[in-house]
């Protein structure tokens, strides 16, 4: 008598929730590998991400989606519509709340806009919060009545493998939507310039605007020339730093992550005022 083989099952989990919640982070430390990246500013993912988890008998295709905000730009407004064609037609979506903001008008107005019965709360940030803190924050959301509610800490990993085991068990049958070796959707260009992105918003810090892009305008292997878009000239100032000092700490650390020998040409270029000109956005693939 032969074991009965299990039914592959599979679908797709959107992490939505305001700016900063820690979506990216969560992703990441799911799949254990940086597909994503992270900073403590808005609007650090402005793409849909598609982050892939492999079992034996099942796939999961996590969509990390840009936080969802008041919109200032056309750029703030292209990257709410991302996030909200994101939601649909998933199976499951993970709903996530800063536990150290806690819960607030921000998220009660986003959540009406979810379907309780295919949402789950994740209260992250747990980590160093005093526990009858936390169980006040889940007594509020509570009161939602979603499907499941889940305290953890995505920087740490605390409580993590209770929320996936759980959105595994959602998955219905499906086929494998991404070869079995798959962690992300996106090419080694897009990471490169995500990459860029982020050292800049790491290094440079609170000198640094947001309206930043980057984008890889050429790729001739080991040269990899990455484009870097400012909207003013005293901000590509901010990006090369004093004696190029902010774009030689940035490509030093983006090549670390890069295969070995590769050569980071980073350029950085005044695209006066692209976030608000619907036509570059779209250039620049949002």
């Amino acid at each position: 008598m032969t074991d009965e083989v299990k039914e592959f099952t599979s679908g797709f989990v959107a992490l939505t929730g305001r700016p900063n919640v820690g979506k990216s982070t969560l992703l990441n430390q799911i799949l254990d590998q940086k597909v994503s990246i992270v900073s403590n500013k808005a609007q650090t993912t402005r793409h849909r991400i598609n982050g892939v988890l492999n079992r034996e008998s099942s796939q999961i295709v996590f969509v990390d989606t840009p936080g969802i905000s008041k919109p200032r730009t056309p750029l703030g407004t292209r990257l709410n519509e991302s996030a909200a064609e994101a939601r649909k037609d998933v199976d499951v979506v993970c709903f996530i709340i800063d536990a150290k903001s806690g819960f607030g008008r921000g998220d009660e107005f986003l959540l009406q806009e979810l379907d309780p019965q295919k949402t789950v709360i994740v209260l992250n940030k747990i980590d160093g919060l005093a526990p009858e803190k936390i169980v006040k924050q889940l007594e509020i959301v509570s009161e939602h009545n979603f499907q499941e509610y889940f305290p953890l800490s995505a920087f740490t990993g605390k409580n993590v493998t209770p929320l996936v085991d759980y959105l595994l068990a959602q998955m219905p049958p499906g086929p494998r939507w991404f070869p079995e070796g798959m962690i992300s959707d996106k090419e080694d260009a897009f990471m490169v310039a995500e990459l860029v992105r982020e050292q800049l918003l790491h290094i440079a810090k609170e000198e640094l605007p947001h309206s930043i892009a980057t984008r890889v305008v050429s790729w001739e292997w080991p040269v990899v020339k990455v484009e870097i878009l400012v909207e003013r000239e005293s901000q590509k100032a901010i990006v090369i730093g004093k004696g190029g000092q902010v774009l030689k700490k940035v490509g030093s650390s983006v090549r670390r992550s890069m295969k070995k020998g590769a050569y980071l040409e980073l350029m950085v270029k005044v695209n006066k005022n692209w976030q608000q000109r619907p036509s570059e956005i779209t250039r620049l693939g949002y």
